[in-house]
């Protein structure tokens, strides 16, 4: 069944194949999940090959993007800048009381290195010793997301 975050981001890509068309060659209903821990990318289209990553986030108002999104696994992030790849985002927010929800759309050539903060490692007594995310600081770039639903 998974926690209640890997639920919420489970919903999130189900609303996101559901309801959005794919950016690049505008095919509804060609937006399939990928599988659960694949590196940077949450979907694909299945007739261009496009990728782009979901985030969801619980929230008071959908009508506005926050300021601070929690990402994932900083290496994997870090690697594909480095190379210079950046993944669209998919953003969907879902109100506290889970009835009300919103799709934002953000292209990956907005994207810079800059809206990436790092967090620090967790602790050695932690589960997961060592393993370091990001947070997306949003605040620069909100006029750059589209609001697809």
């Amino acid at each position: 069944m998974g926690t209640v975050r890997q639920q919420l981001g489970e919903r999130g890509e189900l609303i996101v194949v559901k309801k959005c068309a794919c950016p690049r060659c505008k095919r509804r209903r060609s937006l399939k999940r990928l599988p659960t821990n694949f590196k940077c990318a949450d979907v694909i289209c299945d007739f261009c090959g496009y990728l782009a990553q979901v985030k969801a986030a619980t929230v008071r108002k959908v009508e506005a993007v926050p300021n601070y999104l929690l990402g994932g696994a900083w290496s994997v992030q870090k690697a594909r800048m480095d190379a210079g790849i950046y993944f669209p985002l998919f953003l969907v927010l879902v109100s506290n009381a889970g009835k009300k929800t919103s799709v934002y759309y953000l292209s990956a050539d907005v994207q810079q290195s800059e809206i990436f903060l790092v967090r620090s490692p967790l602790s050695q007594t932690a589960r997961r010793a060592g393993w370091q995310g990001f947070i997306y600081d949003l605040r620069s770039i909100k006029g750059a997301f589209v609001r697809l639903a």
